[in-house]
């Protein structure tokens, strides 16, 4: 099962960033090309009914597994930054996190209207990033067609925030 799997792969990093904090860290992962395309053949079967015309990833961690994803659905991989990180026009949404604010962007011509948008970020924490990111979406006037995520911290109740946008909320492992 890929979700036993994901938790043999995935590495626990004590008081990151900050103390109290167990960060889960993913990166480990990327070492096993075996579990790498078997966590996106898995997402291809969440998402597959979905009609997606795109999908953003969240930066940084969010571009590892989203731009492998569109590719497998040959469909667009749109990056979603912090603020100044991208060249060209860009739109962009300010919002808090559970340990300070944020601003995310995207270029203003990357999603076209009326498309039907996947939202993937490595993990679903309280769920402030990707309100974030189908705040962006909708700002286009696109469909937030669902979102996914690798890992979701259940206890922070992430997937109550996102239900807003979509009831398609879906992980691979769950803590």
């Amino acid at each position: 099962m890929i979700s036993t799997r994901l938790k043999d792969a995935i590495r626990d990093v004590p008081n990151f960033p900050k103390p109290g904090i167990i960060f889960k860290d993913i990166t480990p992962i990327l070492l096993d090309p075996q579990l790498t395309r078997d966590i996106i053949d898995e997402m291809v079967l969440h998402v597959e009914d979905l009609h997606l015309n795109a999908i953003v990833g969240i930066e940084s961690r969010g571009f590892w597994f989203g731009i492998m994803l569109a590719n497998k659905l040959e469909i667009p991989f749109i990056p979603i930054r912090k603020k100044g990180k991208l060249p060209y026009k860009t739109i962009s949404y300010s919002y808090n996190l559970e340990y300070g604010s944020a601003e995310i962007e995207m270029h203003e011509d990357e999603i076209k209207k009326d498309w039907n948008v996947l939202i993937h970020d490595d993990l679903l924490a309280t769920g402030g990033t990707a309100c974030a990111a189908a705040e962006l979406i909708k700002m286009q006037n696109a469909n937030v067609a669902g979102f996914s995520f690798v890992v979701d911290l259940t206890f922070l109740n992430g997937s109550e925030t996102l239900k807003k946008y979509s009831e398609n909320i879906f992980n691979l492992v769950r803590y």
